[in-house]
């Protein structure tokens, strides 16, 4: 969980960045929030370049709309795309409060929309601009970075450029279309932070202008940045959780409370971030998410590191719930993340992972796939001209023009440890104590449980290991997609053992707010084939899962083993 407008096909109408009210669907009396969604009655546009404002992609607002027929290419024999909406029954957006009120985001309206679209042609760029780590900023670069920002801050709200309509591309009022949870999500992104760079760029006439990335899977980078702390700069939002401002250490697996110290902390952090980007990432399918095309319910399943840590770094900045922040303005919710400016610098690491991920493995490459090549999403460029762009295009970020500086990878080399050494299992340590009870499906997650399951492939060889990995494929997570909402996984945790520091934590699901869609259900995927290595289980029949719920509310719909392929 989890601004621009990237309309993936088509657009629609403006929006109001104004202080909308939003409605209890009860007997309540109307209150104020920052928030803006509405949508207006369109009607077709023809012409080879023009778009209907009913066939959009995801894009302006996030996802306005739906991949049309212009994302199939001619000639490809691929499963249809996503289809459009008709935004003449497009309904405002809701979201759930903390008593479980369904809120309706009443004062709204939908993006710029324009009839002309350009296509993106890639060419070779004249220079590489280096995107900086934000503690390794120059003071030219940091001036340069609060004048752009603040220059955008000052645009006309309805200019699309503006950082009012910026910070609407993550809300999706028309449904059910969603790029998070699916492998839309490193693309969209990296496309979204493109243009947005482009923007700010042209705002202060710099096109070397670079923006900064917050690379938190670092002990040096695991604090907010200060030049994001300045009451005075415009880089400052006052909707952030005042206990995590100054010294205090990022918790990239918020949501778990650990009670642990700094150090402590940062060593978890790095377990995490070994986890996330090697472990849990063997397939472009763990580390990308579900592929998702026409048809397809939303939400198929997030990959590893939208997953985490991107989505606890959403939760941690926010604010806790309270009556001024019912839905964790600002970056604790979808719906309002963009309007904090470190949503965007955020990303940039994001962004920038996905590179260091290829990096890792000749085994780590893009999906191969045509609907996901051939995807589409429509951004307003630095000159307010709708521009159509593909992911094809995307996936060498040199080509676009930048890279990210180098910077220490200390994670690369911290590896969880299990909690009992290699051998001792055989000895009869290291074991849970007795059987799990019968756990029945679908299981209401109130408290941690552990179902045992039958392995149908052991002791594979290497060879086998590097074309093919084992993951537990945690089913049917239903959940009300406007909480937030957290639970661990472990595998064979020992008794008294469960801890996010051990090899025996296989992950976590989490989610940020962002719709109130109820009985939604999605996925998790997490690797197993070096976690059994780890814990000396690999030749064991069967293993045992262990759920662990930490926030919220969900219901399980089953759990079984899988192996994936790099093509899958």
């Amino acid at each position: 969980m989890s601004s621009m407008q990237i309309l993936a096909l088509n657009s629609s109408p403006p929006f109001s960045f104004a202080s909308p009210s939003y409605q209890l669907k009860k007997k309540t009396t109307a209150r104020r929030i920052r928030a803006s969604i509405s949508s207006a009655k369109s009607s077709s546009n023809g012409g080879s370049g023009s778009f209907d404002r009913r066939n959009m992609l995801i894009g302006l607002g996030g996802l306005y709309g739906a991949a049309s027929t212009g994302l199939i290419m001619p000639g490809h024999s691929i499963a249809a795309p996503i289809a459009s909406p008709d935004l003449s029954t497009c309904k405002k957006s809701t979201l759930v409060d903390g008593q479980g009120n369904v809120v309706v985001i009443e004062d709204s309206c939908c993006p710029p929309y324009s009839e002309k679209i350009v296509d993106f042609f890639p060419s070779t760029p004249n220079r590489i601009r280096v995107r900086p780590a934000v503690q390794n900023m120059t003071n030219d670069q940091i001036a340069k970075y609060k004048e752009a920002t603040k220059r955008m801050r000052a645009l006309d709200k309805e200019d699309p450029r503006s950082f009012a309509q910026q910070a609407m591309v993550g809300i999706t009022p028309q449904k059910p279309l969603q790029i998070h949870n699916s492998w839309l999500f490193f693309p969209f992104h990296r496309w979204y932070l493109y243009f947005f760079e482009k923007i700010l760029g042209k705002l202060i006439d710099d096109d070397d202008f670079v923006m900064p990335f917050w690379n938190y899977d670092d002990p040096v980078g695991m604090t907010l940045p200060s030049i994001f702390d300045d009451p005075t700069s415009s880089l400052y939002d006052p909707l952030r959780n005042q206990k995590h401002r100054g010294s205090k250490i990022i918790d990239l697996n918020f949501g778990t409370e650990l009670g642990t110290s700094d150090e402590e902390l940062i060593q978890l952090n790095l377990d995490l971030m070994y986890r996330q980007m090697v472990t849990n990432s063997k397939t472009p399918q763990q580390f990308f998410g579900a592929k998702y095309l026409a048809g397809d319910v939303p939400n198929p399943g997030a990959g590893s590191v939208e997953n985490l840590p991107h989505s606890p770094v959403h939760v941690w900045v926010g604010c806790e719930p309270s009556p001024e922040t019912p839905f964790r303005e600002n970056m604790g919710n979808f719906y309002s993340a963009g309007r904090d400016p470190i949503f965007y610098c955020h990303h940039m690491n994001v962004d920038r992972l996905w590179n260091v991920w290829k990096d890792i493995s000749r085994r780590n490459r893009d999906p191969r796939r045509p609907e996901f090549l051939e995807a589409s999403f429509l951004f307003y460029d630095e000159n307010a001209q709708l521009v159509r762009v593909k992911v094809k295009d995307c996936l060498d970020s040199s080509l676009l023009g930048y890279r990210y500086d180098s910077v220490p990878i200390a994670w690369m080399e911290k590896t969880p440890t299990p909690s009992f050494p290699r051998g001792s299992r055989r000895k009869g340590k290291g074991r849970m104590k007795g059987k799990p009870r019968v756990v029945s499906f679908p299981l209401n997650l109130k408290s941690p449980e552990s179902v045992t399951i039958k392995r149908t492939i052991k002791t594979r060889s290497k060879a086998e290991k590097e074309v093919s990995e084992e993951v537990v494929v945690i089913e049917g997570i239903e959940l009300n997609f406007g909480d937030f909402v957290k639970f661990d996984v472990y595998v064979n945790s020992p008794d008294n053992a469960v801890k996010p520091g051990t090899s025996e934590f296989s992950g976590s699901f989490v989610n940020v707010p962002h719709t109130a869609d109820s009985g939604a259900k999605t996925c998790l995927t997490l690797g197993l084939t070096d976690l059994l290595d780890d814990i000396d289980a690999d030749e064991d029949d069967d293993i045992i899962i262990t759920l662990v719920p930490r926030k919220g509310k969900v219901k399980i719909g089953g759990v079984s083993i899988q192996f994936l392929n790099d093509d899958d």
